[in-house]
């Protein structure tokens, strides 16, 4: 029997964790579920699951879910970012789902590394934002940490288990990073200028929250994905191909020295990483229907396009960068979304407000994590201020 404290469990990751774990009572059992101000969602969890705790993000939100819910003893409710990171790491806790969309997914993240856990990584800011220093925190403590991502999980798979941070070792030559291309792949650069957010959230395949699927149209998505495959698996930009797949059923492929590639197929759902990494080294019943390859017919890949879709060139050469390059770059992307979806920029804009805050500030490497956080604020500002320059 698995503990498992969900962090972002009412978001699509949180839900897809619940419902495998909602399978195999006999497997896992639920000390923490945690979420932002969804406190309908938070509500209905906590009855059927029985947690704990539960942790509100949001303080307000923590007051009206503790009125809420049963005056039983059976689950504390807890508020802010102490909360989230005390049910990350507290030691009744065996396996951490990091499903908190953003930067703020970072510390609770952390903490769970710090704490020695499995970490199941579907936030992949925590690895965009802090690459080596939270490497470090998974080597110094021992933690476990199995990427959930679909490709990344892809990957995982397709390589020796001794050998995920040793691609030479391996013989291996390439990682093949696939992308469904996203809603706009077949838009041109004009008509992408007028695309609203009703249609960048409309994902072709893939059922998520509005800032992934925003990124998924503006490539950005896979653009993290690289720098998360970099840290993950310890190699370079030069050694990820990134293969446009708008079928989504190849997730991704390990291309060897000998001629070998494999792949890890299945249909678009994010049970089936998350059965893996909650089981792993075993298989599970995730709920997903059995690939259907004559239903299919064919696979078709493109080469991405840097002209139309420019922020995968920019996440590769913030990587490259180095230092707080990757921080800054989400950052800025963070903003830039925000504003897409609120109607105060042109999608086409969100690569120009990434670009122009890169360039107006220094990207040295932080000394700490406090100095890493000072310059997330510092980027979310300057793109801030980028804002009213750009043409809505």
């Amino acid at each position: 029997m698995r503990s498992v404290t969900v962090l972002g469990a009412s978001g699509s990751i949180g839900q897809s964790t619940l419902d495998v774990i909602r399978r195999h009572p006999e497997r896992f059992s639920v000390y923490a579920l945690t979420a932002n101000r969804r406190v309908d969602d938070m509500v209905r969890l906590c009855l059927e699951f029985r947690p704990r705790f539960a942790v509100m993000a949001d303080p307000k939100a923590a007051e009206q879910l503790a009125v809420r819910l049963p005056d039983d003893g059976v689950t504390d409710v807890l508020a802010g970012e102490a909360g989230l990171c005390q049910v990350a790491a507290a030691p009744e806790v065996d396996t951490v789902m990091a499903a908190i969309v953003g930067a703020a997914g970072l510390p609770p993240t952390l903490a769970a590394a710090n704490a020695g856990k499995r970490v199941l990584l579907a936030n992949k800011e925590a690895l965009v934002m802090s690459g080596q220093m939270f490497m470090d925190a998974v080597a110094r403590s021992g933690a476990e940490l199995l990427p959930i991502d679909s490709e990344h999980n892809a990957i995982f798979q397709c390589l020796p288990s001794d050998r995920m941070r040793d691609l030479k070792g391996a013989g291996v030559r390439r990682i093949l990073l696939t992308a469904s291309g996203g809603p706009f792949r077949t838009f041109s650069r004009e008509a992408l200028r007028d695309v609203t957010p009703a249609q960048a959230c409309a994902h072709p395949n893939w059922s998520m929250g509005q800032k992934i699927s925003v990124d998924s149209a503006s490539l950005m998505n896979k653009g993290l994905e690289l720098i998360e495959a970099c840290w993950l698996f310890d190699t370079r930009p030069e050694m990820v191909e990134v293969h446009i797949h708008p079928e989504s059923i190849i997730h991704s492929m390990v291309d060897y020295v000998d001629g070998s590639v494999l792949a890890q197929l299945g249909s678009p759902d994010m049970r089936t990483p998350i059965a893996n990494g909650l089981a792993w080294p075993e298989r599970i019943d995730a709920g997903v229907k059995p690939l259907d390859l004559f239903a299919l017919g064919q696979f078709n890949f493109e080469r991405p396009d840097l002209e139309r879709f420019p922020c995968l060139r920019l996440a590769a050469e913030a990587f490259e960068a180095g230092g707080t390059a990757p921080a800054v770059l989400n950052a800025a992307n963070e903003v830039a979304v925000a504003a897409f979806l609120n109607g105060k920029l042109r999608f086409t804009a969100i690569p120009v407000m990434i670009e122009r805050t890169l360039a107006c500030m220094t990207t040295e490497a932080a000394d700490d994590f406090d100095g890493l956080f000072a310059k997330d604020r510092e980027a979310r500002c300057k793109a801030q201020e980028q804002l009213p320059k750009i043409a809505v």
